[in-house]
């Protein structure tokens, strides 16, 4: 199994900065942030630009990953690929395919992002449309040598308070997505950090889904009683703002509630040998590129106690 990290978290770093600081901490692989230009979202960035990228260019990253001993581990685009409005949904899948052809020509065979949501219509329709957009999708990354991945993160309130954003963060959900886009190449880009504060089973998940885990985001959560019990489980209400609960928080990988050993351990009695990639979305560890890297060490650190 092999570690690295999400780049999202540092997007005022170049490329080749990136990847040299990287190999000298010992991180092994990078999981590619690869956002448009224009995008309103937090936790995004655009080591990769993929509207514009050429073969030369893929040429010069892959050189520079060699030079490092790095690997890509995956590129990573996340957003509303069900959004309502249809000039924002055709601007985002018309963005995904780029990034699917930007892995193609990175020889990089796996692209992340989610599936959405839509506000106006029921769960039972939002799949339905889900199933119609990402066939169409899988065929044509399946066509490039790509794999798509959903990563299991309920994104509630982003498109309206009280909603998830992202229908595909239970095995309820999961087992409704495999059912109508039922293909090899597409699966999960699983992370425990969004299950634990659902109150689903991480390690369960793991052992019942393991053939669909093509990758795994290392973010541990932290939560506080003292605030679970003024908001209670939906969360704070006043002032509530996009995956804002009051009384969960993201942690880096050791300072949460995720028992890494154990998943870890469950992994790779499932067959996955694959990467762990830290997605560090830790209000602790931000603010300052000092202080994400400093986090992002921190979570190598622990991480790699399990890791033989």
């Amino acid at each position: 199994m092999k570690l690295g990290f999400l780049t999202a978290c540092l997007p005022q770093v170049s490329l080749e900065e990136l990847v040299q600081w990287s190999a000298d901490q010992g991180f092994q692989v990078l999981e590619l942030a690869a956002w448009p230009v224009q995008s309103d979202r937090d936790y995004q960035a655009r080591q990769i630009d993929a509207a514009n990228f050429t073969q030369d260019e893929a040429k010069k990253v892959k050189e520079l990953f060699e030079k490092y001993q790095l690997k890509i581990s995956a590129m990573a685009y996340y957003d509303n690929n069900l959004h309502p409005d249809p000039q924002k949904r055709f601007y985002y899948l018309n963005h995904l395919k780029k990034v699917i052809d930007t892995a193609a020509l990175l020889e990089v065979d796996l692209v992340g992002t989610f599936v959405g949501s839509r506000p106006d219509k029921s769960v039972a329709e939002n799949i339905k449309e889900i199933g119609m957009i990402f066939r169409d999708l899988i065929k044509y990354a399946r066509d490039k040598g790509v794999r798509i991945m959903i990563e299991n993160c309920p994104m509630y309130n982003w498109m309206q308070q009280g909603l998830p954003g992202n229908y595909a963060y239970s095995p309820e959900l999961w087992n409704a997505l495999f059912n109508e886009v039922s293909d090899d190449h597409f699966g999960l880009n699983f992370d425990p950090s969004h299950l634990y504060w659902l109150g689903i089973d991480y390690i369960q998940a793991v052992k019942d889904y393991a053939p669909k885990i093509f990758h795994a985001h290392a973010k541990d959560t932290e939560i506080s009683s003292d605030a679970l019990y003024k908001y209670g489980i939906l969360g704070q209400q006043i002032d509530a703002g996009p995956w804002h609960s009051g009384w969960w928080q993201y942690r880096m990988p050791g300072l949460g509630s995720i028992d890494w050993r154990k998943f870890i351990s469950v992994l790779r009695q499932s067959g996955y040998n694959g990467v762990l990639s830290i997605e560090h979305e830790d209000p602790v560890w931000e603010g300052t590129e000092v202080k994400i890297k400093k986090g992002l060490t921190l979570g190598l650190q622990h991480l790699s106690k399990f890791i033989v």
